[in-house]
């Protein structure tokens, strides 16, 4: 090369040195690739055995139930069954399957795998953890609670290949809603028995080349703590509508991590976003800020098998100096309010009477007649919570508070999500932070979740009048009666106080502007398959 070649030569490097590189994000619209932030590593892909909302995510990307939750309406839709019928005395739903419905590997869809399906969750050995969300069908209860062991008993039978029989123990005018839920999800028995026993909860089969599924899209890699991918389904019966090519879900449980990675290009969306930031991006970006209400609430959950919190009137005196208007309004982003109550407002119709106020005064006479007067005696104890910013900022006013107004000390532990449930589930714990968002639109879904031994009442409370109330509302047709019971039953819960409401949820994040089809969900549910990437 001749020398005076050599400085265009070095320019030309220069350049090619600055040329701005590709960002995940920009290299995603480019192939339909969704980056999504999940807030948390999936507690399991089996979807009978799954807990956490953000392991919800995941399972609607690769399974289908009988119906889908439409976002707009929080209203059932057909998926895997093309339409269902009731019958007059609301007893018996018909749902018949798509025939072109297919598993991942090709094999059809039928009536028969959710016979089988609906078996394995209500199987005692399995113990599913939302196996609860089955019991309006004849015997289920029954079944899981293992006084039946005849499963012909139970009301699932398959008519033929594409239709699927229910027979219900009492009506249940939510249950095409309720089919939605991942727990109703089908397996596919074939790809679960190569790896084991289809009730051993340590099966092996919900991995990646193990995984055969009915959903838009397939899994295709999981590796913990880094991402979870799937793959666009071309035997889902739908595939000709569903634009996206693959879905990565990452699981930092950091509000300020997915931030910078949104800020980085690595994300399109977020799962949360901490409410120091809203300002920010009100002023300097709004376009990319979703704030949006959802159908939840936080809450405290006390464990009452152990002291201290075997005492209701300590649990009732620390309920009431929750000061829940300083940290719906202060310490947290994903709050539309003070909850004074369980049940969000107007669910479905129904609004709770009852209420717990903010009253010092009240608590500290509690909390004498309970036998520790300005918190002399009461040992310190731990408040147990995810790791999430706006949560340790509200845990942080709740120490702070029954400190000054109590003299109650406590500690805080923020924990990453597995660890997090596993101490829930185990009652390893005294004091945990917890969100519950509705699985359908109804009061049932929240109320329902208390009742003695139930799936999800991790307390350790049970109340024979709860139980009876519950039960009665569940086998009430008229909704004016049945939202008086729910009343009655809400009522009890709060004043026995195995748990004390915090906030209402809201949803908060950042989603960049070419994520199409990303509709507000007050149920936090999606359907990737009309999601779609545009420049």
């Amino acid at each position: 090369m001749k020398p005076q070649f050599f400085p265009f030569v070095l320019a030309l490097a220069f350049l090619a040195g600055c040329a701005q590189r590709e960002t995940d994000v920009q290299a995603g619209i480019r192939t339909q690739t969704l980056l999504v932030g999940n807030g948390a590593e999936p507690t399991s892909l089996d979807p009978h055995l799954a807990n956490l909302i953000t392991d919800q995510c995941v399972l609607n990307a690769l399974f289908e139930g009988l119906t889908a939750i439409d976002e707009t309406t929080s209203q059932a839709v057909p998926a895997a069954a093309e339409r269902w019928e009731v019958s007059p005395d609301g007893l018996v739903y018909t749902f018949h399957l798509r025939p072109n419905a297919r598993w991942s590997n090709a094999d059809p869809v039928t009536a028969r795998d959710f016979v089988f399906s609906f078996h394995r969750i209500l199987s005692p050995r399995l113990a599913a953890p939302y196996g609860y969300m089955l019991w309006p069908i004849k015997n289920a209860k029954a079944f899981n609670d293992g006084q039946l062991t005849d499963f012909a008993t139970v009301g699932i039978e398959a008519i033929d290949d594409t239709t699927l029989r229910l027979t219900l123990e009492h009506p249940t005018p939510y249950l095409p809603a309720l089919a939605a839920h991942s727990t109703w999800l089908p397996v596919h028995r074939g790809s679960i028995e190569k790896f084991g026993a289809v009730d051993d909860r340590m099966n092996p089969w919900p991995r990646p080349g193990r995984l055969v599924g009915n959903g838009p899209f397939t899994l295709t890699d999981w590796r913990p703590d880094v991402h979870v991918a799937v793959t666009k389904n071309p035997r889902y019966w739908d595939a000709a509508r569903n634009r996206l090519e693959r879905i990565v879900f990452f699981p930092p449980e950091s509000t300020d991590v997915e931030e910078r990675n949104f800020r980085a290009g690595q994300f399109h969306v977020t799962f949360g976003l901490s409410s120091a930031r809203i300002s920010h991006y009100r002023e300097h970006d709004p376009r990319v800020l979703r704030l949006e209400p959802m159908m939840g609430v936080w809450f405290l959950r006390f464990n009452v098998t152990k002291p201290p919190f075997d005492n209701v009137k300590l649990r009732r005196a620390l309920s009431l100096a929750v000061d829940r208007r300083q940290i719906a309004e202060r310490a947290t982003a994903n709050s539309r309010g003070p909850a004074a109550c369980l049940t969000p407002p107007n669910c479905a119709g129904y609004t709770a009477r009852a209420r717990v106020p903010t009253d010092f005064a009240a608590a500290r006479r509690l909390l004498a007649e309970a036998g520790f007067p300005e918190g002399r005696g009461l040992p310190t104890f731990e408040i147990q919570t995810f790791a999430f910013g706006d949560l340790q900022k509200a845990s942080e006013v709740i120490q702070e508070t029954w400190r000054r107004e109590l003299g109650v000390n406590v500690t805080i532990a923020g924990k990453e999500g597995k660890v997090f449930l596993q101490n829930e589930q185990t009652l390893n714990y005294a004091l945990a932070f917890h969100a519950w968002v509705a699985d359908f639109a109804d009061p049932a879904t929240f109320l329902e979740l208390f009742v003695t031994n139930g799936g999800q009442n991790w307390t350790g409370w049970g109340h024979p009048e709860y139980d009876r109330l519950i039960g009665e509302a569940s086998r009430t047709l008229d909704p004016v009666r049945r939202f008086e019971i729910f009343q009655q039953a809400e009522a009890l819960l709060l004043d026995e106080a195995p748990i004390a409401p915090v906030f209402f949820d809201a949803e908060n994040y950042l989603i960049h502007p070419a994520v199409k089809g990303w509709v507000p969900s007050a149920l936090h549910v999606r359907r990737y398959q009309r999601v779609w990437l545009e420049p």
